[in-house]
């Protein structure tokens, strides 16, 4: 990489720690952060740029996104010979294996209820439920779907697993394509939901699709807002047939105040942090690919334009 430039787009606060981190990592190399980078360069690293910052860079050849959505830099014009690399994983697995254990761990033990009863001022054991009775079904099963499923099998529930191609899992029941969905859906009480955003499953996450949820449901979306029918999920909870939801991601972020999922009791929402990029395993993966390309070879994580990841 000696001589070459990679034009840097984030946001301002976490510039430094990205420069510096590649400067370190790639000795020679040029970063240059947007607006001062370089016409000329051929790599990019940013997390949703702007329509200005591609018409900026003509030459790209590749764009490596910070994190693993890149449904907001398929809404670009990118120039001719751009390619978009995604992080894998960038240190986000684990954390969205976290988050979604803790979301189904809080609801399956009802720390919830008693969360509620401590604030009243009531000492009241709940009775026990069976794992068995609460099978968690998880869409999308890339590299952070299994990180999830796998945890979720160290609690012994019952897993379920859905993607767009046929997947096997050991101890997963895995369903794949439109025409396995519906049968994927009666199967879990809990859903997971960790697709990409793309035009096939924008609004996937309607009253038709969570209607066929077992009863008592609840919904965890740990992917993007759009995938979620916002008045459906709250008319279902309403109804009775949903129990709960915990939302990390909203249609509008931040999430606007007045809004019904702040004052909802069966919604738990977080500000979009389940799984944030590690920089540093962020820097190393981009590397390693970048290095791959200079052999020749196809990076890991380069996206299809037409499936949208």
């Amino acid at each position: 990489m000696s001589g070459s430039r990679i034009a840097l787009y984030c946001a301002q606060a976490q510039a430094s720690a990205w420069a510096d981190g590649l400067r370190a990592a790639l000795p020679g190399t040029q970063i240059d952060l947007w607006p001062q980078a370089s016409p000329e360069a051929r790599h990019a690293i940013v997390w949703t740029p702007t329509q200005a910052f591609m018409d900026a860079h003509p030459a790209l050849e590749l764009i490596f996104n910070m994190g693993a959505g890149v449904d907001a830099l398929l809404k670009l014009h990118l120039p001719p010979k751009a390619r978009i690399v995604r992080i894998e994983d960038g240190g986000m697995a684990v954390q969205m294996a976290d988050y979604v254990c803790h979301a189904v761990l809080r609801h399956f033990r009802e720390f919830d209820v008693y969360d509620r009863a401590a604030a009243a001022g009531q000492w009241a054991p709940r009775p026990d439920r069976s794992r068995s009775d609460f099978p968690v079904g998880v869409m999308g099963l890339g590299v952070l779907g299994q990180r999830v499923v796998s945890a979720l099998q160290q609690f012994d529930f019952p897993v379920r697993g859905w993607s767009r191609s046929p997947k096997t899992i050991d101890a997963v029941r895995c369903f794949s394509g439109a025409e396995q969905f519906d049968d994927f859906l009666a199967a879990s009480r809990f859903l997971v939901c960790m697709l990409p955003l793309t035009p096939d499953t924008r609004d996937i996450l309607c009253r038709a699709s969570l209607s066929r949820l077992q009863p008592g449901g609840y919904l965890i979306n740990v992917a993007r807002g759009a995938h979620l029918v916002e008045d459906d999920l709250i008319a279902l909870l309403d109804s009775g047939h949903l129990s709960g939801a915990m939302l990390d991601v909203t249609r509008t972020e931040p999430l606007p105040p007045g809004h019904p999922f702040w004052s909802h009791p069966k919604v738990t929402i977080t500000p979009h942090i389940s799984a944030q990029t590690v920089v540093s395993e962020s820097i190393a993966q981009m590397v390693s690919k970048i290095q791959a390309v200079q052999r020749g070879e196809v990076p890991a994580g380069l996206v299809d334009p037409a499936r949208g990841y």
